[in-house]
Formats: C-alpha cells, sequence, structure tokens
C-alpha cells in the first residue's frame, strides 16, 4: 500500500507518512470520516491547505483527514444588508478573496494571497496588513466531536482574538474538537476597501491609515508586498516553502515595551497596558538576519534557513527535514529571549513535536 507522506501536503514540504489518509468532497463525506476516526479509537489529524502546520518526521500515527470540499453559496445580497456568502471548508482562500473583489464585495482584501483553505481561517483568526477574519465572519458550522452533532457558533460565541478563537482553543496537537464545515461571511458591497489599518499598505497605496482604497488596488499591492516577503506560494522559489509567519508578534506588558530601544517598533496590544511588538524585528536585532542558516556548518547543515526575504518565516531550502526547520527555529528562539528576555510562541501547529 503506497502511504502518504505529510511533505506533500504541506507548504513546507515536510513531514512522515500518515497511518491512514482519507479525502473528504462533501459535508457528508467529512462527518463520517470524523465519525470513523473516533469510534475506532483513532488520532484525528485534520488538514486543508496544509500552510499552518508541521508534523514530526515520523508522520502521524492515526487519520489524516483532508478536508476537499469546494464551493460558495450567496445567501443574500442587497445594498443594505450587504452579501452573506457560505463557504465550504475546504474551498481555497485567495480564489474566494479574488472573486469578493472582482463582484465588489469589501472587507477581506487585505488578505489576499494567504495560502490555505476557508475553514482554517476562523481557527487561527488568520490576519495580515491590519485585517483579519473576525471583522467579516458571521458564523461558523461546525461538526461537534463529543456531542456528536451539528454546532453552529455566531461571531460573538467564537471569542476570537489575535490569532486565537475558541476553535483553537478547542484543539489539541492538531484534533479539533470542532471539525469546520462551512464559514458564513458578511461582506459590505462596494468598490472601495475596509479602511486601511497598516502603515505599509498605507503607503504602496499612496492614502492615509484609516482612509479607504479600490479593493483591487489593495489586491494587486498586498500581493506584491506578500510575494517581496515570500509569502506567495510559488513552486519556483525556496523562500515560499514554509508554514508562513513561523512566530506570532508578542503581546507584553508596557513595561517591557518600555526595555526595548525606541527604534523598536510598538502596536496597540488589544487591551490595557498591553503592547504587540513585532517579532521580525526582534529577531534581526537579535542576530538573526535574512538567510539565517544557509550556511552548511549551520544548525540545519543549510537545509533549512530563515527566508531570504523575510526574518520571520523558516523555509525549507530542498530535503529538509522537519528536524532541520526546528533547529533553525529553536536557535531564533533562544537567542531572542537572551537579547530581550522575550519568548517567542510558535505560530503554526507543531503535530508530534516540540520547540
Amino acid at each position: 500500500m503506497t502511504q502518504t507522506l505529510l511533505s506533500a501536503l504541506t507548504t513546507a514540504g515536510v513531514g512522515g507518512p500518515a497511518a491512514t489518509y482519507v479525502e473528504a468532497r462533501t459535508e457528508a463525506e467529512i462527518i463520517d470520516a470524523v465519525r470513523a476516526a473516533d469510534a475506532a479509537g483513532e488520532p484525528l489529524l485534520i488538514i486543508s491547505g496544509g500552510s499552518n502546520l508541521l508534523v514530526a518526521d515520523a508522520g502521524y500515527p492515526g487519520t489524516v483527514l483532508k478536508i476537499a470540499s469546494e464551493g460558495f453559496t450567496v445567501n443574500a445580497e442587497d445594498s443594505c444588508g450587504g452579501v452573506a456568502v457560505v463557504v465550504q471548508a475546504g474551498h481555497n482562500w485567495d480564489a474566494l478573496v479574488e472573486h469578493a473583489v472582482k463582484h465588489a464585495w469589501s472587507g477581506i482584501e487585505a488578505l489576499s494571497g494567504i495560502p490555505g483553505a476557508t475553514g482554517a481561517t476562523p481557527v487561527q483568526n488568520v490576519g495580515a496588513y491590519g485585517a483579519d477574519v473576525s471583522q467579516t465572519i458571521a458564523a461558523v458550522r461546525t461538526w461537534d466531536r463529543e456531542r456528536n452533532a451539528v454546532q453552529t457558533f455566531t461571531n460573538s460565541e467564537l471569542k476570537f482574538g489575535y490569532r486565537d478563537s475558541l476553535l483553537k482553543r478547542a484543539t489539541s496537537s492538531g484534533s479539533p474538537r470542532y471539525v469546520v464545515l462551512t464559514v458564513e461571511f458578511q461582506l459590505p458591497l462596494g468598490r472601495m476597501s475596509a479602511p486601511v489599518r497598516y502603515a505599509e499598505l498605507a503607503r504602496a497605496l499612496g492614502v492615509e491609515v484609516g482612509q479607504r482604497a479600490y479593493s483591487t488596488d489593495v489586491r494587486r499591492e498586498v500581493l506584491r508586498l506578500r510575494a517581496s516577503k515570500g509569502m506567495v506560494l510559488d513552486p519556483a522559489d525556496r523562500d515560499t516553502f514554509s508554514t508562513g509567519s513561523f512566530f506570532t508578534n508578542p503581546i507584553v506588558p508596557a513595561e517591557v515595551a518600555a526595555t526595548l530601544p525606541e527604534d523598536a517598533p510598538r502596536y496597540p496590544g488589544g487591551a490595557d497596558g498591553l503592547t504587540k511588538l513585532s517579532a521580525a524585528w526582534l529577531i534581526d536585532q537579535a542576530g538573526y538576519g535574512k538567510g539565517f542558516g544557509l550556511e552548511p556548518g549551520s544548525v540545519s547543515g543549510g537545509l533549512a534557513s530563515l527566508s531570504t526575504k523575510h526574518t520571520l518565516a523558516v523555509t525549507n531550502r530542498g530535503g529538509a527535514t522537519t528536524a532541520d526547520l526546528l533547529a533553525i527555529a529553536r536557535e531564533v528562539r533562544r537567542g531572542v529571549a537572551e537579547r530581550f528576555g522575550i519568548e517567542l510562541h510558535p505560530e503554526p501547529l507543531l503535530i508530534g513535536i516540540d520547540l
């Protein structure tokens, strides 16, 4: 029997074999596969686009379920309420964003170019360039494995936070209590974007932070910026063989932020007294520049490195293992802690491994 390797299913291109591999293209197939694995007492790993997973070289000892359901339904569309669109969990995220921009559905244009499937976006509260999906998600329909029933959550019930949600907190080692089936978005109608909240993007668009721009322009500039950082998948570019940002931006008390040099980037932390820092800046200032690890004698033997375009991504330069990527990430985390006393936390799910 041919084994399915996780390296073929993930954007980092690493990971060993799945003990059992199932691909589900409909909601019924998803539920049936989950129930079969649970009835057999097998560990269950959910995978869709594979852009936020780092799996052990030994592989996964249970069922790997790839969610491949596609398509979306427009439930309502009017000038007052906007468009209500229900998207299948396996539908390609950037294809949805592209469709939204072309059809003047506003609100998700700044999330262009993010790899993966739509069902994964509410779990991590996926975001970029000052936007995240919590701003437009109306509801998420899931399969509750504990209750053996369908469970729908409204936006407020999902308890979104920075790269966080109730769905993520109910997930252990990549195995969720709630398996996402569909995601409903409520998007305003119009050619103009949501207010541009990110300074780098605003500069690229020639607008002030808080102003709007044409959504087509926002998508174009976001794709350009992401590509310049190796954050748009390109089979010809090893800088894109990664999980995207490997570390989240630390959110720390103001007194910790005050210990950093004056030029350290600082952003509102979303709560009183908290400040969000730039993980990329901390990594660079701790001595880990773009391309760190490419040297043959480095911790990964040159098989893995920080991106040559952006210090926040740990990349597979060709032939790397999960252990090679972890070696780079561990060294970077150690060095940042030693230099600044701040511990970086991984953004991707680590399956069968620890940082």
